[in-house]
């Protein structure tokens, strides 16, 4: 089978910096029985060509993503004349599905869209989500309408889906257990200080400023926080003001491999987000043996009460509330952490590659 999967980015050709790990995951199997070509819409400004985990890598490029699409859906029908794909994928909607639509129908392809983002959400305080404007809205009705098959990482956003009037299948972008071996949940020693972690970028959707004010209300707990700063250092700045700082740690961005054991030795992953559709991190810690609590998003609202504790998006007072009973309650947080790792392992990239395996096979009525 050839398949052409359109992606934003995330297959940078260093297979390192500039990732999404678990695109990474899904590429590496596919590619061990399909020819897979992926159409990245902006991984660098300049158009390129590379190989990355068995995958023919097509970097259109472009300053405007208008002119990115218009790019990949070139760059899609010059490959098909070379040799005809059999389907079209795309990572995320927005633009990507977009793309993905537009090239199938003039290729007279079947289609398939995983929404993997914010794309069905109008948070318009923070200018965060695919619907927020006339055109985006319409962008999001033509490729839900155009998409023969749509897929998502969690129940929440098949919530979304069903409520614009379509319906979904559940897949979720799982984890390489191959990079990330699974962990025995670790108890706490006596006398030892929770630890706290977040893996995320800094932005106004992951809102580090719940997750900063709720901390303040911890005084035992230190935070590990990891990720890039898109901000320009207003979390720093807040930190100082809560007079949080001491206990706060900015790691910005880490590889996989850096990321691993500062992950591994949190006794909680905190979420704070006004949205998600996973995120992977929430498997990532939960394969290390680490339970997440926080905003009742992507899997921690569908995980919830078993696998994770949840407030609601911005209730800082409350998610304090929350990981201080974790903090008072070892055997809740163990019991927490057990079961999230046994979802995460069952649902991990094996999982996921089969998944989109069978409806890659059901578009084709095999």
């Amino acid at each position: 089978m050839k398949v052409a999967l359109v992606v934003p980015g995330g297959v940078d050709r260093s297979g390192e910096v500039r990732v999404v790990p678990a695109l990474l995951a899904l590429l590496k199997r596919l590619s061990e029985r399909h020819e897979v070509h992926v159409f990245a819409l902006r991984q660098d400004v300049l158009p390129g060509r590379w190989h990355l985990c068995g995958a023919h890598v097509h970097n259109v490029g472009g300053r405007r993503v208008a002119q990115a699409q218009l790019r990949a859906v070139a760059a899609i029908v010059r490959e098909h004349r070379l040799g005809r794909f059999d389907l079209v994928q795309a990572i995320w909607s927005g633009p990507c599905g977009s793309t993905a639509v537009a090239a199938a129908k003039l290729l007279g392809l079947p289609c398939a869209v995983h929404v993997a983002g914010g794309e069905l959400v109008a948070l318009g305080d923070i200018g965060y989500g695919g619907r927020i404007g006339l055109r985006g809205r319409w962008r999001e009705a033509w490729v839900l309408r155009g998409a023969d098959v749509l897929t998502a990482a969690s129940r929440p956003v098949l919530d979304q889906l069903a409520a614009l009037g379509h319906s979904g299948r559940r897949l979720p972008l799982g984890v390489d257990l191959d990079l990330w071996p699974p962990c025995e949940p670790r108890p706490r020693q006596p006398g030892e200080g929770l630890r706290l972690v977040q893996v995320a970028s800094l932005n106004r959707v992951k809102d580090q400023t719940c997750l900063l004010q709720a901390l303040a209300r911890l005084p035992g707990a230190v935070l590990d926080l990891i990720g890039e700063d898109t901000l320009g250092g207003a979390m720093q700045a807040l930190a100082a003001r809560l007079g949080v700082a001491s206990r706060v740690r900015f790691h910005g961005f880490m590889t996989q491999a850096q990321l691993q054991p500062v992950l591994a030795r949190a006794h909680l992953h905190v979420i704070t987000s006004r949205h998600e559709a996973g995120p992977l991190a929430v498997l990532e810690a939960a394969v290390l043996g680490v339970p997440s609590v926080g905003t009742a998003v992507g899997h921690l609202a569908e995980w919830a009460p078993d696998a994770a504790l949840v407030v609601a998006p911005g209730d800082a007072a409350g998610l304090a509330g929350l990981i201080a009973r974790i903090d008072a309650d070892e055997e809740l947080r163990l019991r927490l952490a057990r079961e999230a790792q046994r979802r995460a392992v069952a649902e991990d990239a094996d999982h996921c590659h089969g998944q989109f395996e069978r409806l890659h096979a059901e578009l084709l009525g095999r």
